[in-house]
């Protein structure tokens, strides 16, 4: 007959120069296999071709060399915002692991920065820098003299660029990201680039003659109209909205439905 099996087993004393290693958290990443979402692809693409067709607009219909057109931030935001979608789009029909969400973040946040400015500070009647044309664009309303039909292909790229690619990419960050992939801590290096903006307009009105068409990129950044005590104040308080910006898409992210979610 065989002794009977003991209820509690004692502890095993370690062996000997064997190494116990700690426990270790696998990220899920590395045993979740990610799905293709070719739907999703499809609309993403959809956003860069919408926001790529805007930026052609502006450089070809606007009454200004293409080098001023593209030192504009909605230009350079739209660029952007279109590189990130495309490079999304090809994780998502490939099924390979979404880019990281600080900078899928931070394109983001950057035509909803340029959209708020646009409406609130270009666009408004009651705003004190609202441009003369009444469009809003800042780009191409200078001393230069555009025909209708290029005047009809600026306003339908304002629109594609200040409306309708900001809220596309809203929605594909409500509907098809999943949630609480950014952080806090993102939002101050997310303004490393809009303080880039201010030096390099900076600079480049500095630089161009007194009379030189577009000068100053923004009538808000103005120094030859407001001096660089008005400058600079501007610029701090649109610092300020839109570090709050970040800080309320960070907080949005955190509470919003993650539609994403895979069933357990």
């Amino acid at each position: 007959m065989t002794a009977p099996i003991p209820r509690d087993i004692p502890d095993l004393p370690p062996i000997p120069g064997h190494v116990v290693l700690p426990p270790t958290v696998v990220p899920a990443r590395a045993v979740l296999i990610p799905a293709r979402r070719r739907p999703v692809a499809a609309f993403r693409g959809l956003i860069a071709l919408l926001a790529l067709t805007g930026v052609a607009i502006e450089l070809l219909a606007a009454d200004i060399p293409p080098t001023t057109a593209l030192s504009h931030f909605t230009i350079q935001s739209g660029i952007l915002l279109a590189l990130v979608m495309l490079a999304s789009a090809r994780c998502a029909w490939s099924a390979h692991h979404p880019l990281p969400g600080a900078l899928t973040g931070a394109a983001l946040f950057y035509v909803i920065a340029a959209a708020l400015v646009h409406h609130v500070l270009l666009a408004h009647a009651s705003s004190p820098f609202a441009t003369p044309d009444g469009t809003g664009t800042g780009i191409g309303t200078g001393t230069g003299t555009g025909t209708g039909t290029g005047t009809a292909w600026q306003t339908a790229a304002t629109h594609i660029l200040h409306t309708a690619v900001p809220v596309a990419a809203a929605l594909d960050w409500l509907l098809l990201t999943p949630a609480g992939r950014l952080h806090l801590r993102q939002a101050p290096a997310w303004l490393l680039y809009p303080l880039a903006y201010l030096a390099f307009t900076l600079a480049r009105g500095e630089l161009l003659l007194p009379d030189a068409q577009d000068r100053y990129l923004y009538p808000f950044l103005d120094v030859a109209q407001h001096g660089y005590k008005i400058v600079l104040g501007n610029a701090l308080l649109v610092g300020l909205a839109l570090y709050a910006l970040a800080v309320l898409l960070v907080a949005l992210d955190h509470i919003r439905p993650d539609p994403v979610r895979r069933p357990r």
